[in-house]
């Protein structure tokens, strides 16, 4: 196929805030996590796909298969109203606690 581009498991997109590696990162719709670290108008390198171990709303209890979100702060969180969905929780997580494990969807 002439027009194939690449598999999208990893991209490079601009970051329009400065990113660290391994941070959740919500350009839009696109979601995924921060493979390099980037400045303010630099390129990095966005995974997509896979699972990944994420800061959430401490104060929530996650069960397997939840629906989580992104909030505006890179946080994952059950919350749907305002936020991106972004995929689901593979392990419960307590309230309190401060990560989850979340399988990121790449096909929203």
């Amino acid at each position: 196929m002439r027009n194939f581009i690449q598999p999208g498991k990893v991209i490079t997109i601009v970051a329009a805030a400065a990113v660290s590696s391994g941070s959740l990162v919500v350009a839009g719709k696109i979601f995924g996590i921060a493979a390099t670290s980037a400045a303010i108008g630099e390129e990095f390198e966005l995974a997509l796909g896979g699972v990944y171990e994420l800061p959430k709303t401490s104060a929530q209890a996650w069960t397997v298969g939840a629906e989580i979100y992104a909030d505006t702060d890179g946080i994952a969180t059950t919350v749907s109203t305002g936020n991106t969905k972004i995929g689901v929780a593979i392990e419960d997580a307590a309230n309190p606690s401060g990560v989850g494990r979340v399988r990121l969807n790449d096909n929203f």
